[in-house]
C-alpha cells in the first residue's frame, strides 16, 4: 500500500474519532451500531448502483461512503473497554485471508477455482466450529432471491446439490410451472387498475363481515406453488452461472427505464396517462421499446 494511502486512511479515521469525541458532532456522538444499520445498507446499495453505472457519482466516492460506515462502527466499538478498533478488524481479516488461502500462503495445491471454493468452506467450517449448520452463515435479512441462492449454494459447495445438473434444473422449472398452472384454481386474479395488486386488510375485514364483493386472501397453495417456481428458477440460474438477484434487477431496470420513457413521451404530448384505455397503453408501450 502506498505511504500516501496509509496516511489518508489514518487521517480519515482521526476525523471519525474526532466526531465521536467529547465536543464533537452531536449527531455522530449519539449513533450506535443499531442506529447506523439503515445507513450501512443504503451505502451498500449505492455502491452497487455505482458499479452498474447508475449512481450519478463515481465508484470511488461511493466506496468512500461505505468505508466511512466501517470506520464509524470501529470508532463506536473501541469506546467499549472490551471493544476493538480498526486495527483489530484489519488484523482479524488479514489472518483469515491467509488461513483460507493455503494454496497461496502455504503448500496446498489446488486444481482450479472450484477446489479453492471447497477448501474455503472446509476451513471456514473449522473456524466456525460452534455453528450447527452450514446455513447459519447465510443472513436471513438477505433479499429473497439472494437468500435462496445462499441456502442452495452452501450445501452444493460440500457435495449436496438438490439440482445436480442443468437438465434437472430445467425439468424442475417446467414441473413448477405446471404446479402453478394447477394452482390457479385457487388463485385470486389481481384487480383492475385503480386498485393495489395485493389484498388489503380492509378488504379482508369486509369479507369477514359478509361482503362477498371483496376478494379472498391469496390461497396458501398458490403462494407455495409460486415460491417453488422461484426457488427452482434460482437453481436454474446457478447452473447457468447467473446471479439471479443481478439478473432480475437488470430486467427490472430495463422495464423501469422503458416505462419512464413512456411517461416522458406522454408528458411531452400533454397526455394524461390515467385516461388511457388498455389498447392505448399497449400502443404506447410498444412505441417506446419494441413489441413487449
Amino acid at each position: 500500500m502506498r505511504d500516501e494511502a496509509v496516511e489518508s486512511l489514518r487521517a480519515l479515521n482521526e476525523v471519525i474519532e474526532r466526531l465521536r469525541a467529547p465536543g464533537g458532532c452531536p449527531w455522530d456522538r449519539e449513533q450506535t451500531h443499531r442506529t447506523l444499520r439503515p445507513y450501512l445498507l443504503e451505502e451498500t446499495y449505492e455502491v452497487l448502483d455505482a458499479i452498474e453505472g447508475r449512481a450519478g457519482t463515481t465508484l470511488r466516492e461511493e466506496l468512500g461512503d461505505l468505508l466511512l460506515q466501517v470506520l464509524m462502527h470501529a470508532a463506536i466499538a473501541q469506546e467499549d473497554p472490551n471493544g476493538f478498533d480498526i486495527g483489530d478488524i484489519a488484523e482479524v481479516t488479514r489472518a483469515k485471508m491467509i488461513h483460507r488461502h493455503p494454496h497461496v500462503f502455504a503448500d496446498v495445491a489446488v486444481g482450479g477455482a472450484a477446489d479453492v471454493v471447497v477448501n474455503w468452506e472446509k476451513l471456514k467450517r473449522a473456524e466456525k466450529g460452534e455453528r450447527l449448520s452450514l446455513l447459519d452463515g447465510v443472513p436471513h435479512a438477505l433479499p429473497a432471491l439472494a437468500y435462496a441462492q445462499g441456502v442452495q449454494k452452501r450445501p452444493a459447495r460440500v457435495g449436496f446439490d438438490e439440482t445436480p445438473s442443468l437438465t434437472d434444473a430445467l425439468d424442475d422449472v417446467r414441473a413448477s410451472v405446471d404446479e402453478v398452472e394447477a394452482a390457479t384454481a385457487h388463485a385470486v386474479e389481481a384487480p383492475a387498475r385503480g386498485q393495489d395488486w395485493a389484498v388489503s386488510e380492509g378488504e379482508i375485514a369486509r369479507r369477514t363481515k359478509g361482503d362477498h364483493a371483496a376478494p379472498p386472501a391469496p390461497a396458501r397453495v398458490v403462494e407455495a406453488a409460486v415460491g417453488q417456481l422461484l426457488f427452482d428458477v434460482v437453481a436454474l440460474a446457478r447452473k447457468l452461472r447467473v446471479n439471479p438477484e443481478d439478473a432480475l434487477r437488470e430486467r427490472a431496470v430495463q422495464f423501469a427505464d422503458r416505462f419512464r420513457a413512456l411517461e416522458q413521451q406522454a408528458l411531452d404530448e400533454g397526455v394524461d396517462l390515467h385516461d388511457l384505455s388498455q389498447d392505448q397503453w399497449r400502443h404506447r408501450w410498444q412505441a417506446v421499446g419494441g413489441d413487449g
